[in-house]
């Protein structure tokens, strides 16, 4: 990665326990797509009234030579939980980048017998 990761919480305390997570999710991340820029991950506690427990939101923005891959969803009570459903989201984004960038094309199989062997 040229930048170095950046991680921002918001109305949350800073857990260096997630931070080193958060680190080694981006690091994963470069071996689905090794020409990551950069990527910042922000983690916040929105103020809002919920009749359940807090809900963390965590939002990814991967940049990418000559696009940027943003992944924001993913609410979650447990902070963990919440990271991993974002960052397995960006990995698909990011593999998806990658091919559609190598000019990769999938072939889905084709289950249904062709008109010529029906008879």
């Amino acid at each position: 990665m040229q930048r170095p990761v950046q991680i921002t919480f918001k109305d949350i305390p800073h857990s260096d326990a997630v931070e080193t997570h958060i680190r080694e999710k981006v690091a994963k991340l470069e071996t689905f797509y090794p020409n990551i820029i950069g990527c910042h991950v922000t983690v916040e506690l929105p103020h809002k009234h919920h009749h359940q427990g807090k809900l963390h939101n965590v939002r990814i923005d991967i940049k990418v030579p000559g696009s940027e891959i943003v992944v924001n969803r993913d609410k979650h009570e447990d902070i963990y939980v919440a990271l991993r459903d974002a960052f397995d989201a960006a990995k698909r984004q990011v593999e998806e980048f990658g091919r559609r960038q190598r000019g990769d094309v999938k072939h889905h199989a084709n289950n249904r017998p062709s008109v010529a062997e029906e008879d």
